[in-house]
């Protein structure tokens, strides 16, 4: 009897651990399936999943691949991840919501001026940039909630549409704390109803690491083309440990890496000279001091241009799709000269054309309920052609269902259905001119 119970006992360990991987698996096919890009994240001072991707937090699950990607509604703290998943941006990364007071390795602050830089892989049209921080007596041995932070934020940048590029940096005073906090970081979108999150873990007071890494050495440019080039450079070394690297263009940082000692610059401009420097970053957000110059000048385009930009990548669906449209934003494509604008296809019908910065765009008058198949090219000013980015198909949902416009003065009865500024609401019970969605309302609930 002893030894059936052992064998039955395997079996299920056996199926838990089969159950364990499929989840898994069907964690990587989501995470690279389903999410075609990543967009950005605060790499100083280093937030949690910048030092889950540089190895310095551990067991942090998919989010080392993905630091850019916490990605949910914009809106909070009225909207957003909900509480317990603020980490996360709403559960995907779930590791990421595991609080405790131990955790999260956590980076040395003061209160103060500081900067918040933000490592931009897809540049987007921003609203704004904006910073909470906890409050004093949080308890951080509890889930992150809404409850646990100040909710006016620290710092609030409006940026009025405009796109960051792929390097952005906010200097903000820092409130005065002691000890163990959490900084939430949350990049809004302009053009879409989506914002990146991104929490930071601080220390404030206690053993500060102010000792910065040594500088790089040895940095040397290689494979340089008319707007690329590679630069490589010998590792730093620090009393804690290196998270990342910077490089500067003469005053002007262009690239980041999260620990490797070699980056490609693209983008670049033909017949230009660069000087290029590589500082080392650590987790208290330390900068070493430069390494040595890499100078280089990229060769001039002789001739008529024949080479045509990259593909576009990572096209994917930005924002939320309706019965009749579809957001589209994909990833810039490069050119020997420069890309002068993208081309839009629905199948083989090319929808629309925008300029060569534009890496975002909406189509219109679609149908419910139908499936649709996207593709970008990109063009140059000589009229190359790029390759097509990835297909995307998108299924567009049926249009939502309509009732009769709410009417101040009609009396509703529970259960009663209205469309008011294009939102439909149910009555939970008896009213007449509660004015649903407004401030204060009760009566009336969304329906979805």
């Amino acid at each position: 009897m002893s030894t059936l119970r052992l064998n039955a006992a395997s079996s299920r360990r056996l199926l838990l651990t089969a159950g364990m991987m499929l989840a898994m698996a069907a964690a990587v096919l989501l995470l690279f399936g389903g999410k075609a890009s990543a967009h950005g994240y605060v790499d100083n001072p280093s937030s949690r999943a910048a030092l889950c991707a540089s190895g310095v937090n551990k067991n942090c699950g998919m989010i080392i691949y993905e630091p850019y990607s916490l990605e949910a509604y914009k809106g909070f703290p009225a909207a957003g991840p909900a509480d317990g998943k603020i980490a996360s941006a709403n559960g995907l990364f779930a590791p990421l919501d595991q609080q405790t007071a131990t955790r999260w390795s956590k980076v040395n602050v003061s209160a103060g001026p500081t900067t918040f830089h933000w490592n931009i892989k897809v540049p987007h049209a921003t609203s704004s940039w904006k910073y909470y921080i906890t409050k004093q007596d949080w308890d951080p041995n509890s889930p992150l909630t809404r409850a646990q932070f100040n909710l006016t934020p620290f710092c609030s940048v409006a940026y009025n549409g405009t796109e960051p590029g792929n390097s952005y940096s906010d200097t903000c005073n820092i409130p005065v704390r002691t000890g163990y906090q959490v900084i939430l970081a949350v990049w809004e979108i302009a053009d879409t109803q989506n914002a990146f999150y991104q929490v930071i873990d601080v220390n404030f007071g206690g053993n500060n690491d102010t000792s910065a890494p040594s500088a790089p050495t040895g940095a040397s440019a290689s494979n340089i083309g008319a707007t690329s080039a590679t630069i490589s450079w010998t590792a730093s070394t620090d009393n804690v440990g290196v998270t990342g690297y910077r490089l500067y263009n003469g005053a002007t940082q262009i690239a980041t890496t999260s620990g490797a000692t070699s980056a490609t610059l693209t983008g670049l401009s033909a017949n230009t000279s660069y000087a290029i420097t590589v500082k080392a970053v650590d987790a208290a957000g330390n900068l070493s001091a430069a390494s040595n110059t890499a100078t280089f000048t990229t060769p001039v385009v002789s001739g008529p241009d024949t080479a045509a930009p990259t593909a576009p990548s990572a096209l994917h669906v930005m924002g939320t799709t309706t019965a009749t449209s579809v957001p589209l934003m994909w990833g810039a494509s490069t050119d020997n000269v420069g890309v002068t604008g993208y081309q839009i296809y629905r199948g083989a019908t090319l929808v629309a054309t925008v300029s060569g910065t534009t890496t975002s765009y909406t189509v219109t008058g679609l149908t419910g309920s139908t499936t649709y198949a996207f593709t970008v090219k990109a063009v140059d000013a000589a009229g190359n052609v790029s390759a097509a980015s990835n297909g995307l198909s998108v299924t567009t949902p049926a249009p939502p269902t309509t009732y009769p416009a709410w009417n101040s003065s009609t009396a509703y009865v529970g259960g009663s259905k209205v469309t008011h500024n294009g939102v439909n609401y149910e009555a939970k019970w008896w009213t007449q001119g509660e004015v649903p969605g407004s401030s204060g309302a009760t009566v009336w609930k969304v329906i979805p």
